[in-house]
């Protein structure tokens, strides 16, 4: 016994390793987080072949997915596992189906909020997926893993931040099919396809192992998460009136001074890069894209990192100075 709880606690220790260790070298390779996240999923997926018991449970361990009794003081250290069981899939389609939506969804939604609100809304929506299934079966020893309720949060959050925006991704009709939808048609969707499978199961009294209610928990606080993030401002000729950056309201487009930007794009992904903010059309990842050029450029004088507020550009290390 004492072996086994060694080797589950070692197996433990590697997959937070793998998350934390794919976020950082994300954070320090300005790469996106939604695909550095994917696969980060894929790894622990092919770890869960090799260590199946000790990743996705067996006779001997319980795994790293999440199971309501966790909850209780008696198992609490097992609490981490609300963590981990956002990495963990029980098999080729689970896995397949979450990381396809996520791949479509994810990226998208990243460019539009970044990383930073990105991976909040991940991770927070994921575990109150989690948690709003095991409330729903409370006691239940039923393993909870998978993606798919941090995947419903972030569709949540898209639908109230963008519901007009257009992305391609595959759609739950009869089969899945991948086409060019709305966000909000997308996201109503898979909402009713979850009510559905939902009533069938407790009017028939199947059950198909699905967290349904995990996933409805993912949606639904993926959309207020949002509510609570977004950016807002204040209009000053109604000061009680708040608007919302979001794809249904024109957004004034930011005067970038290319000239000045030109001269820091030394590289040829800088000079990419750069191209694709002067063709970007909607203002939030144009300064999304364009707060990713200020970090990958350098001082042309003393080679340091340059610091960047309000339209100024500056370098610490001399005397540096220009603008934007």
């Amino acid at each position: 016994m004492g072996i086994t709880l060694l080797s589950q606690h070692w197996i433990s220790l590697v997959v937070i390793f793998v998350i934390i260790a794919s976020i950082a070298i994300a954070y320090v390779k300005k790469l996106m987080m939604s695909y550095t996240i994917i696969i980060a999923n894929l790894i622990i997926f092919a770890l869960s072949l090799i260590l199946p018991d000790q990743i996705i449970g067996g006779s001997q361990y319980w795994g790293l997915g999440f199971r309501p009794f966790y909850l209780s003081i008696q198992y609490s250290p097992n609490i981490y596992t609300i963590f981990t069981s956002m990495f963990v899939h029980a098999g080729f389609a689970h896995i397949f189906g979450n990381m396809l939506v996520f791949f479509f969804m994810g990226p998208a939604f990243e460019q539009r909020v970044g990383w930073k609100k990105f991976l909040i809304v991940y991770f927070v929506t994921g575990i109150i997926a989690a948690l709003t299934q095991s409330v729903v079966n409370l006691g239940s020893t039923i393993t909870l893993i998978g993606a798919s309720g941090a995947i419903f949060g972030i569709m949540g959050a898209f639908a109230y931040s963008y519901p007009r925006d257009e992305i391609v991704m595959p759609v739950p009709i009869g089969i899945m099919i991948i086409m060019k939808i709305k966000v909000i048609y997308a996201t109503i969707i898979f909402a009713a396809f979850e009510t559905i499978i939902v009533y069938i199961d407790s009017t028939s009294g199947l059950q198909d192992n699905t967290a349904h209610f995990a996933h409805f928990g993912g949606l639904i606080s993926g959309i207020i998460l949002a509510a609570l993030l977004i950016k807002t401002k204040v209009d000053n000729e109604n000061p009680q009136k708040t608007t919302y950056y979001n794809s249904n309201i024109e957004r004034k487009q930011k005067k970038v001074n290319y000239y000045n930007l030109e001269k820091l794009a030394e590289t040829r992904e800088q000079k990419e890069m750069l191209k694709r903010i002067e063709g970007e059309t909607v203002p939030q990842v144009k300064d999304i894209w364009l707060d990713h050029f200020l970090e990958k450029a350098k001082c042309p004088k003393c080679g340091k990192a340059l610091n960047s507020f309000e339209g100024k550009i500056w370098c610490e290390g001399c005397d540096f100075k220009t603008d934007y």
